[in-house]
């Protein structure tokens, strides 16, 4: 048996495909007070296809005729993505459980986490359009997955941006298709040199843009906001976390078959990563919604995370990708954090109703400081060592200016996620007290309510997450060093 033909290879990807079979089918057949053995088949899909990721390592071989890649890239997302769409399944106990569509709700979430591991892993545009698909279309359900008015608003801006992203997206498949007469990443590599300018600028531009949408970036950002706000807690927090691994390895993998001297596509990626974390931070600025400030939070974070791929160089060695690959992690786990203090609290609606959470909850105070401080590049946290090593990446690469429209922008967050920070630690308002939500532990009863405690652990857990991949930052950047496929 060739390597290609191995399925045992493709184990992680497996794990999570019969994991959303076997969830499918036991929601179907099982009472609604009951829904919540689906969750649990999810929850085991993800732990076994994280320990079948993490045991199969960065092999280097490509599977099915070269269409997929077991490397670097690949290996990350094999970790990150399942990790991540665990701690969603833990900060959503409490609002998914008891819900009569409880079982797809974690249908979804594993279906998505395919496409997003695939989408990371194609060296074939034609995998590359059906794992877009796949990471595509269960999003559009979990941003409406509530089934209310704001909900199905933030579904179908989602449901519209991807599918004409989509198709615009295909479009540049078939135009670098009938340029290079293939489909394969290393075919289009040698011979995407000789094409016509114009040409493969149209359908590298059109590729860029289905994988933007999926990352959230400008200018096909609008669904982002909306969509975060309408959705649940946590469909917003795997809408702004999970897809982004997906698409900017994707991405990272796409660009290194583009020639430099045809097109300069470098500085378009520039400019769009300049926009996105500017933009991003200036519409964060006002908003009072936490869901809507993490959503615009969001955009800017990907505004960071392009910069590595705007340096990223097959010749000049993996140091990029390493940088991302921590930048990933790091954010993946400060970012849920975030969301995790939201759902432990689903009453306040405002940044003000976090007044005085200090004192009620300070396990949750914590977290939300670790959490939002991660997200500025503060050390010792993840994110700032994933910053630090993006910047150097990217000054390295020759872009100071983009660096230094970077740093500046760093600095200039810290004012919106001060805003949440302080009335956290404020003294609340005697007249109304805080807020409190029901997940919040107010009384024995909901003390031993399971998902109460599953939301809680969740924030902990991510919390401790942000902090701890700040102090292992060299182990991830390792898992970064091995050389990507195309």
């Amino acid at each position: 048996m060739t390597a290609h033909e191995d399925p045992a290879a493709f184990a992680p990807e497996l794990i999570l495909l019969v994991g959303a079979v076997v969830a499918l089918l036991t929601g179907s057949f099982v009472r609604q007070e009951r829904q919540w053995s689906a969750q649990l088949v999810a929850a085991v899909a993800l732990a076994g296809s994280l320990v079948a990721g993490a045991t199969a390592g960065a092999s280097g071989q490509t599977l099915y005729a070269g269409s997929y890649a077991i490397d670097a890239a690949t290996f990350a997302a094999r970790l990150i993505v399942p990790a991540a769409a665990l701690l969603v399944l833990g900060l959503s106990a409490g609002r998914v459980r008891g819900s009569a569509r409880e079982s797809e709700f974690a249908v979804l979430v594993l279906l998505a986490s395919l496409g997003t591991i695939l989408l990371a892993g194609s060296t074939d545009l034609l995998l590359l359009a059906v794992a877009y698909l796949l990471a595509s279309i269960p999003l559009y359900a979990l941003a409406g997955w509530a089934r209310d008015p704001a909900g199905a608003e933030g579904a179908l801006k989602t449901y519209l941006f991807g599918v004409l992203l989509g198709i615009v997206m295909f479009l540049g498949i078939a135009v670098l298709f009938g340029l290079a007469g293939s489909t394969s990443y290393a075919d289009l590599a040698q011979r995407l040199p000789g094409a016509p300018p114009a040409a493969l600028a149209l359908g590298a531009v059109a590729v860029f843009a289905g994988l933007l949408f999926k990352a959230g970036a400008v200018p096909v950002h609008f669904w982002v906001p909306d969509a975060v706000q309408g959705a649940t807690t946590g469909a917003g927090a795997f809408l702004t976390t999970v897809p982004k691994i997906g698409a900017l390895l994707a991405l990272y993998r796409f660009v290194l078959v583009l020639p430099d001297d045809a097109i300069n596509w470098r500085l378009l990626l520039a400019l769009l990563a300049a926009a996105s974390m500017t933009l991003g931070n200036l519409a964060a600025f006002r908003q009072d919604d936490p869901a809507r400030l993490l959503a615009y939070s969001t955009i800017s974070q990907v505004g960071y995370l392009l910069m590595v791929v705007v340096v990223a160089d097959p010749v000049a060695g993996s140091a990029p990708l390493a940088a991302l690959i921590l930048y990933l992690a790091a954010y993946a786990a400060a970012n849920l954090g975030a969301f995790a203090v939201i759902a432990a609290r689903p009453g306040p609606s405002t940044l003000t109703d976090y007044r005085g959470l200090a004192r009620q909850s300070p396990a949750l105070a914590g977290v939300l400081v670790v959490s939002l401080l991660a997200l500025v590049g503060t050390p010792p946290t993840g994110v700032f060592t994933g910053k630090l090593t993006v910047f150097a990446a990217t000054w390295d690469g020759g872009w100071a200016w983009l660096v230094v429209i970077a740093a500046v922008n760093t600095v200039a967050s810290l004012y919106y996620y001060l805003r949440w920070i302080a009335p956290a630690f404020a003294r609340s308002d005697p007249a109304t007290g805080p807020a409190a939500g029901p997940s919040v532990p107010g009384s024995p009863r909901e003390a031993l309510a399971w998902p109460a405690r599953c939301v809680i652990a969740a924030a902990v857990t991510t919390g401790c997450l942000a902090l701890l991949i700040g102090i292992v930052a060299d182990g991830v950047l390792d898992i970064g060093s091995a050389a990507i496929k195309w």
